[in-house]
């Protein structure tokens, strides 16, 4: 059964509500800024961060408040205000296209380039949730069926962005699938194995290629992967999983050997087990009948770094890092995001009062 997707033009919610002039009394002390000069301000960078984001992100909203509730004169909070606003629109006037952004960590980027100023093109095989995501995320996000195994959809995803934006200036190539495989070389099903490495291989260097073709006449651009580290340390994952992973920032540094010398940045994101669709599917194909909380916590529990657990928030930050001119002289850098799991290895050794 098909779902209707509300029209892009009828009203959506706002988070928070308009703030108007009433909302700007600094209580008590004398304000020397003109009151309808200082009102309108406020308007016009509200009405900026509401055309830019589709609303009024919560920090900045958050900030703005309690800078009012400590009384601040205004000119002050304007001036804080404005700085803010800057930092949260750190990709303003950039186009970007994301694979597999439909749902998980695709779907977190896209929200949080939106809400930097970015315009972001959904490209997934999922073509009903793409249409919902996308009109979730509000006006600056399009979708486009994509089958990252075809190179005609990839090139068809680009040239569509340039079609609607005029431009590209950052492609995620972060679509990829899991493998249901023996855990054993001997038992390797090499059919499984090309259909994997077809979709997270050869469509993340096709995505590269069509990226690369209307970049290079710019001599700008960033483009970045999701890796894995499955692809730093063997036995994280099944043979043809982490293989494909290697091959991805393998890519990643050779890719970015040639299109330096155009001035594109290429780079990639190597995360920890996230609980997200993707990685909950292949978690009840390893654990049949457990329940999905049971499964969340067996990936968590598997982290290192205590206290906290990585989310898509955290990924979709390394990509808005990668992706701004924050990280404008990294390039072949492969980012991993894994609180620390790659980077050390215990000894068991039994405790000294146990050796006998």
């Amino acid at each position: 059964m098909s779902t209707a997707i509300p029209s892009k033009s009828s009203p959506s919610p706002q988070i928070f509500p308009q703030l108007s002039s009433n909302h700007g009394e600094a209580n008590g002390g004398n304000n020397s800024l003109d009151q309808s000069k200082s009102d309108n301000r406020t308007s016009k960078l509200i009405k900026e961060e509401e055309k830019e984001t589709g609303k009024v992100s919560l920090h900045v909203y958050k900030v703005y408040s309690s800078l009012q509730s400590e009384g601040l004169e205004k000119e002050s909070i304007f001036s804080d205000f404005e700085v803010l606003h800057a930092h949260t629109a750190r990709l303003e006037g950039k186009v970007a296209l994301i694979t597999g952004a439909a749902s998980g960590i695709g779907k977190a980027t896209a929200s949080k380039f939106i809400s930097n100023g970015a315009k972001v093109v959904i490209a997934d095989i999922q073509q009903q949730l793409g249409q919902v995501t996308a009109y979730e995320l509000g006006p600056n996000a399009t979708f486009i069926a994509c089958d990252v195994s075809k190179e005609s959809d990839i090139s068809n995803a680009v040239d569509f962005t340039i079609s609607k934006h005029s431009q590209l200036d950052i492609m995620y190539a972060n679509a990829g699938v899991a493998c249901n495989t023996p855990p054993s070389i001997v038992d390797l099903d090499l059919a499984v194995f090309d259909r994997v490495m077809n979709i997270n291989v050869r469509g993340v260097i096709a995505g590269m290629k069509h990226a690369s073709r209307v970049m290079i006449p710019r001599k700008t651009g960033s483009i970045l992967c999701t890796a894995s580290v499955t692809g730093l340390m063997g036995g994280l994952a099944q043979h043809t999983y982490s293989v494909s992973k290697f091959a991805v920032i393998g890519i990643v540094k050779s890719v970015a050997a040639e299109l330096s010398k155009h001035g594109i940045r290429v780079n990639c994101i190597s995360p920890f087990a996230i609980p997200t669709p993707f990685v909950l599917e292949e978690m009840s194909r390893i654990f049949p009948g457990v329940d999905i909380q049971r499964l969340i916590e067996i990936t968590q529990n598997a982290g290192v770094l205590e206290g906290t657990n990585c989310e898509p928030n955290d990924i979709a930050n390394a990509a808005l890092y990668l992706a701004s001119d924050d990280a404008k002289y990294v390039s072949g850098h492969n980012l991993v995001v894994d609180g620390g799991f790659t980077s050390f290895k215990t000894l068991e050794f039994p405790a000294p009062d146990q050796v006998h």
